[in-house]
């Protein structure tokens, strides 16, 4: 148990330092090779786009999903952190509603078509995937009213579309900074080296790309480790499981204060 909670931390940190580095790189990329932020339906505005993105779909949203999973709330009342799951993963749609809103102005002011590329299909759909997830979260979990039959039945599907949203999140900022950097580095435009020659700006949007999958791999290992998951003495079902192990006894079913 103690090297299980040793290996989670250890884990857990690079979880977190991996965010930092995807923040890090993000800012780096569009402030130091295209230009810095504004809001100006400019090229400066466009990059508020993978900023916000990357923050909010990625960023935040991987360590909002694994809040849960931190041994030192396990015997803590879980209602502050249901709390700080739904506010964290709030801001994170929040933060991709505004990087659309920063593109979509954008192209509408220097009549750019919109919603033409696999990159964003792929990023409009885990947005509204995302949206849809959230409220249904809200009102099955959150909501005193909710019965404790439609938490039963929301839950597993409500886990599952988790990782697909993050997973989906990773392919549509990866597909992204794949076209950005084809788009911004073309041979003899403006000087710039071409892409296939690999310049640093290249480098650094790559670079991006892999640190973006090493975190959401880190992330899927916390969510999918089963000795990981936070303890519930009793399930839905009316059974007591003691933590970490397969031993089942009936049990009273838990009040929707309990689940």
């Amino acid at each position: 148990m103690m090297r299980s909670t040793v290996v989670f931390y250890a884990t857990h940190l690079l979880c977190v330092l991996l965010s930092v580095v995807c923040v890090v790189l993000v800012v780096h990329w569009n402030s130091r090779y295209r230009g810095g932020f504004a809001w100006d339906h400019q090229d400066k505005q466009f990059n508020w786009h993978p900023v916000l993105m990357v923050l909010g779909l990625v960023v935040l949203y991987g360590n909002a999903a694994v809040v849960y999973r931190i041994p030192l709330t396990w015997g803590q009342n879980k209602q502050p952190w249901k709390l700080l799951h739904a506010g964290l993963l709030l801001l994170s749609l929040l933060f991709a509603v505004l990087g659309l809103c920063a593109v979509f102005d954008y192209h509408n002011a220097n009549n750019i078509p919109n919603v033409y590329s696999l990159h964003s299909w792929v990023g409009i759909v885990t947005t509204a995937l995302f949206a849809g997830q959230w409220a249904a979260g809200f009102g099955a979990f959150l909501l005193p009213c909710s019965p404790m039959a439609l938490r039963v039945f929301v839950k597993p599907t409500h886990v599952w579309m988790g990782s697909i949203i993050l997973v989906l999140s990773i392919v549509s900022c990866i597909s992204g900074i794949n076209e950005k950097l084809f788009f911004a580095l073309k041979k003899n435009t403006n000087g710039t080296v071409p892409y296939a020659q690999l310049p640093p700006e290249a480098f650094l949007g790559n670079s991006l790309g892999v640190v973006l999958v090493a975190f959401g791999l880190v992330v899927l290992k916390i969510l999918a480790n089963e000795t990981w998951r936070r303890p519930e003495h009793r399930n839905e079902a009316g059974e007591y499981r003691a933590p970490h192990t397969n031993e089942v006894r009936q049990g009273k079913p838990l009040t929707s204060d309990e689940s």
